[in-house]
This record gives structure tokens, sequence and C-alpha cells, in this order.
């Protein structure tokens, strides 16, 4: 990428400058790509993690995406999802958005854990898309205070997780990510 485009990307998102783990279909690090190119055209396959976070009673936050998010803006997740960059563990990135996006912090809770893993493919309108490798990560809040960053995250709601998971048609109008409902779809199975 160019310096201009370069420029032009932080310009559209702070963050698009960055690169992400490109990986092949087993997940095995084949190099860094620029997150801007592996979200626009035909996409590059990159790692790339969603975590579902639940407090004692069973219920699941639904973090809704900020406005300013080039994909899936305003869209509903399961709670944060992100890439981790090269060297860093799903666990270390994951622990490193929950307290960036929700001020989640690790002394409040002690089971973060990979659970799944899968691959997928969506187009989101003309803005771009997603192709990842994704892990499916959890984690169960004992302290369920959050401090929220509106730059991430417009809305939350805790939500009955074996409801939403029974009954994914009801919660339609949420516009639930697409990440978020395959991880969600292949739990419990």
């Amino acid at each position: 990428m160019s310096n201009a485009a370069a420029d032009e990307a932080t310009e559209l998102h702070e963050n698009a400058a960055q690169d992400v783990i490109a990986v092949d279909a087993d997940d095995n690090a084949e190099g860094t790509v620029n997150r801007l190119d592996a979200h626009t055209g035909d996409g590059i396959r990159h790692r790339a993690f969603t975590c579902l976070v639940f407090n004692e009673e069973g219920q699941i936050l639904l973090a809704q995406r900020a406005p300013n998010k080039r994909l899936w803006d305003t869209s509903w997740d399961g709670t944060v999802a992100s890439h981790p960059v090269e060297g860093q563990t799903q666990e270390e990135a994951t622990e490193e958005r929950l307290e960036e996006e929700l001020g989640i912090t690790p002394d409040q809770y002690s089971d973060l854990r990979v659970t799944d893993k899968f691959e997928y493919k969506r187009y989101y309108e003309s803005a771009g898309l997603e192709w990842e490798v994704c892990a499916v990560l959890k984690v169960t809040l004992e302290d369920t205070s959050l401090d929220p960053d509106e730059d991430e995250i417009a809305g939350m709601l805790w939500a009955d997780y074996e409801h939403l998971h029974d009954h994914p048609e009801w919660y339609r109008q949420l516009r639930l990510c697409p990440w978020f409902e395959i991880a969600m779809r292949r739990d419990f199975e």
C-alpha cells in the first residue's frame, strides 16, 4: 500500500492502516497484510476472533457496533470481535479488546477460553467483506461493571442466551453480525 493510500485509509478509520495476519484455511499464518486490503475487493483470508461475554445468570452481553465502523456499523455483536496482531495469541488479543471496548479487565473474569473456530466469508453492502478464520472465545464475568468506549460501542443489551440461541429469528430487528450468528448457531451442537 502506498503512503498516500495508507494516509487515505487512516482517514477512513484509524485502524485501516494496521496489518492483520493472513492465514490458510487451517489457520496457518502466511504473513501479514494491510487490514483495509483484507476487507475490500475479493478480500484476503485472515485471522480473527469473536468473544461471547456472559454473566453468571447465563445472559450474553450483546454490543452494538458504533456507527463509525466501516463494516456492520450499528449491527449487534456478541460481544467483541477483532483481529490479533502478529505475535499475539487469541486470548491476549481478546483481553486487549475487552478492556479497550468495554472497560472489562482480567480481574473481572477467570475463565477466558477458546471454544471453537470456523471459516466464513460475507460481503457487507458495497463497503467490503469479512473473510476470516474466526476463533470463538467465551468468558463469564464475575463483576459485570462496564465502561464502554463510545467510538466502539453504540449500545449494550443483556439477553438470555438460550432463548436467543433457540429463537434467533425473534431478534432479527437487532441485525446480528454474521460471525456472531455463525458462532451461536454452532454452539450447543
